[in-house]
């Protein structure tokens, strides 16, 4: 690559990395916690409701399930709310609670091997999809086939050009990105400094002979002197490059095979033991944030305040960086439900689903179960339908009195901290029919691995704040069934009668149009509604032995 191509690149492309980072710390850490009267932000009211309504109220623990890459069960701000397995004995090799699952302590990995290797990057679905053709259709043309051969041979050719054209866009990208970062990579060593450490000063001295390191000196220079950090820039280079090579080497690659460290037939949806019990795996960033949103420790002065105050996690390791499987799904489901999850967080999604009624029979058992199923609508900036969003609450195969949708399921979408036009994230996928309420998901501040926290987004962060919603109503009106809980949230959900933008566009639309309820979750407004109704489950407290003269109450 020539030094003017490259120049060419830093002057556009380092421009849009800073106006990434320009866009972070624009709200408090604590945001979606808050009331918009009292606050000015559209966050779940937490804080008034433990404040005004919670405050020495009875309530019990409850089992939240967190179906993702996994969770750093030894965080701060977490490790006391993790779920303990106390069937188990740990460490022992063996299969103490004969449940199938050895050493399950705190969850079970579905995306790991007996070795305890585990599954980081992963195909997308239509990779999967391509590769499981190709021996048949690769090469041959429409004529050589007729029927559902034809229709099938044109599915592939979709398939194909779909990850062709992937492939074409990413490429060049990652080889753009890829000099930036080496650019930076080599100012970084010639400072001699870590990226968190250098300062305008250190760039301000900096002097080469070399014209293309003093442009990113001198860009470097005008972020930090705009009030951004260097380290803060660098990051998001970073973090960009990666997603782009995770894409192209991994995700859209079909060459890429990493389901052999399971060691499992990904096609058998029978196959229920496999796996390991490393709830963290390799890479628990996303997790261990979805986890900290619904349950880190409240009032430690540690970190931040999770939604739910009686709560524990329950870590259950399918999703990789990639597509996660059907299979692993509807097993993480099962597993979670078997072992006494009420409420389960799916921070994730995909375009396909080829093994759909997998997953529609673990949501049915889950609904048989009394247990509320909390997903993420997804980040594409598009209208949910049935067929290009999985998992969904639409069962495939539907009998003339059988159920159409599950009940016991709540879709999300993402609600910014703006106000008017600017509430809704404008990355959320939305419909009026798909996804049921928004809730905060822009800049939330939670835990990350190693006792550290970060501000991420997404859905998946609007998901968790639901669950913990959730958890709320569980723990503290115990005789509410899952159907119950839903209703709650959904009837309580606060409307907003303007116009906000369309997620993907720039049309003003009412905010009414883009879900069921056209309203954003209020944890403050479901206790209140919780108090007024009637739980329909068999529940009942109890009273155990006193200490310091105090009756402790336990589920």
């Amino acid at each position: 690559m020539t030094r003017m191509i490259l120049k060419n690149l830093l002057s556009g492309m380092l421009m849009l990395v800073a106006s990434w980072a320009m866009a972070q710390d624009a709200a408090p850490n604590n945001w979606f916690h808050l009331n918009q009267d009292k606050d000015g932000y559209p966050g779940l009211s937490t804080e008034k409701v433990y404040q005004e309504i919670l405050k020495g109220r009875q309530a019990r623990k409850v089992i939240v399930a967190v179906i993702d890459s996994g969770v750093d069960a030894e965080h701060e701000d977490l490790a006391a709310n993790m779920w303990v397995n106390e069937d188990e004995i740990p460490g022992n090799g063996i299969d103490d609670d004969q449940n199938g699952y050895i050493d399950d302590i705190h969850g079970w990995n579905f995306i790991g091997g007996k070795d305890g290797k585990n599954v980081q990057q992963e195909n997308l679905e239509v990779v999967r999809l391509y590769n499981k053709l190709k021996g048949k259709y690769e090469g041959k043309s429409a004529s050589d086939f007729s029927g559902k051969e034809k229709e099938e041979f044109e599915q592939f050719q979709e398939y194909k050009e779909e990850i062709d054209n992937k492939r074409e866009d990413l490429g060049p990208k990652v080889m753009q990105f890829g000099a930036i970062l080496g650019a930076f990579d080599k100012l970084i060593e010639q400072v001699g400094k870590e990226p968190a450490d250098i300062t305008i000063e250190d760039l301000q001295k900096f002097k080469t002979e070399d014209p293309v390191m003093t442009q990113v000196a001198n860009m470097a220079q005008g972020f930090v002197e705009q009030g951004q950090s260097f380290g803060d820039v660098y990051k998001e280079l970073k973090g960009y490059f990666d997603y782009l090579d995770g894409q192209f080497n991994y995700n859209y690659n079909p060459d890429f095979d990493a389901r052999s460290i399971v060691g499992d037939d990904p096609s058998n949806v029978e196959d229920r033991n496999y796996g390991n019990n490393d709830v963290e795996g390799p890479d628990a960033q996303h997790g261990t944030h979805v986890a900290g949103i619904i349950g880190a420790v409240r009032g430690n002065d540690i970190g931040m305040d999770g939604v739910a105050d009686n709560v524990l996690i329950m870590s259950v390791r399918a999703v990789p960086d990639g597509d996660e499987r059907d299979k692993d799904v509807a097993n993480a489901i099962r597993y979670a439900v078997d072992n006494g999850a009420e409420i389960i967080n799916m921070s994730f999604g995909k375009g396909y689903s080829p093994y759909k009624k997998a997953v529609d029979d673990a949501v049915k058992y889950a609904k048989k179960n009394d247990v509320l199923l909390v997903h993420a609508a997804g980040n594409a900036a598009q209208q949910n339908q049935m067929d290009n969003n999985y998992p969904n609450d639409r069962y495939a195969k539907k009998g003339l009195f059988a159920p159409k949708e599950a009940k016991n399921w709540i879709e999300v979408g993402a609600l910014n901290y703006g106000e008017g036009e600017d509430l809704v994230a404008s990355f959320s996928n939305y419909s009026p029919e798909f996804v049921d309420v928004f809730a905060p998901g822009v800049e939330i501040y939670a835990t990350v691995p190693n006792d550290k926290y970060e501000k991420l987004q997404g859905t998946s962060m609007a998901s968790p704040t639901v669950a913990g919603v959730a958890a709320i109503l569980r723990s503290y009106f115990p005789t509410l069934t899952a159907n119950q809980v839903k209703d709650i949230i959904m009837d309580s959900a606060q409307p907003f009668k303007g116009k906000v933008i369309k997620p993907g566009t720039e049309e003003l639309v009412p905010f009414s149009d883009l879900s069921v309820t056209g309203g954003m979750v209020n944890a403050y407004e479901a206790v209140k509604q919780a108090m007024m109704t009637k739980g329909k489950r068999k529940f009942e407290w109890k009273k155990v032995e006193k200490k310091d003269k105090k009756d402790v109450v336990v589920p």
